[in-house]
């Protein structure tokens, strides 16, 4: 959607508020012994006190309030009774909702506890490149050119980016226009951002893979080639100078 009066400003700002909270308050429970079902419930119940309902179940029926992903899991992971997190686990936690008409998507990577199993270069070079990214959007900026940056940030970091997995418009739905921000140079992808748009941009960083597949439960995806993935998300609004990061509050940058 593009910004085009105050009262949408604030309508973007409470949902985007609502589902950095959830984020951040859901990373911060997280604990050795718990389920991934027992983690999307509490992330349930913060959306539900928040006013907010949840974006995957209402646009595409998704079986959890929340995306989490553990491991080798990339994302879109189905929350589980049967999995039940472990010290050192790569978790992955993706929250979108919707909240009085407005949309807003983020999402971040982290180590539960001690980082035993050596995951946190990855996710630092998530959190980096993400950071890096944004900060280069302004009006009349490339698209294909974001994702060039993304890939050769990612690059000289000894890492490879997910082709397959893309940011995208957001507001007053889910997936808006531009349908795609690559973490590449997409060479077909003319489009450059505009002043006052708000769009959801994505970290896709791994250690092997390119592609994502999507297994059996028709949700779950993970790497083509194997290995781990770091993402890390942010609803921002376009500007002329420093874009609007409007779920800041996620604390996925502290």
């Amino acid at each position: 959607m593009s910004i085009t009066r105050e009262s949408e400003l604030i309508g973007m700002q409470k949902a985007s508020e609502a589902v950095a909270l959830t984020l951040k308050e859901m990373r911060n429970y997280a604990r050795p012994g718990m389920t991934t079902k027992e983690l999307d419930t509490y992330g349930g119940k913060l959306l539900t006190e928040l006013g907010a309902k949840s974006a995957p179940y209402v646009t595409y029926g998704f079986p959890g309030w929340t995306c989490i992903s553990v491991n080798n899991e990339f994302c879109h992971g189905i929350p589980s009774d049967k999995c039940v997190l472990k010290e050192g686990d790569l978790i992955n936690i993706d929250v979108s909702a919707e909240l009085n008409g407005f949309w807003s998507d983020n999402g971040g990577s982290f180590v539960l506890g001690t980082d035993v199993n050596q995951h946190r270069k990855l996710i630092e070079a998530s959190k980096q490149i993400l950071h890096k990214a944004i900060h280069s959007i302004k009006g009349g900026v490339r698209i294909a050119d974001i994702g060039a940056l993304i890939e050769t940030e990612a690059k000289k970091k000894g890492y490879r980016v997910i082709r397959n997995l893309t940011g995208h418009g957001i507001g007053r739905s889910l997936h808006e226009e531009p349908s795609e921000i690559a973490n590449f140079r997409d060479r077909s992808n003319l489009a450059r951002f505009r002043k006052n748009s708000v769009v959801a941009v994505e970290t896709f960083i791994s250690t092997t893979s390119t592609y994502a597949e999507t297994l059996k439960d028709g949700w779950t995806m993970v790497g083509n080639k194997g290995g781990f993935m770091a993402q890390h998300e942010h609803t921002i609004v376009v500007t002329d100078g420093k874009p609007l990061i409007l779920t800041a509050m996620n604390d996925i940058w502290t």
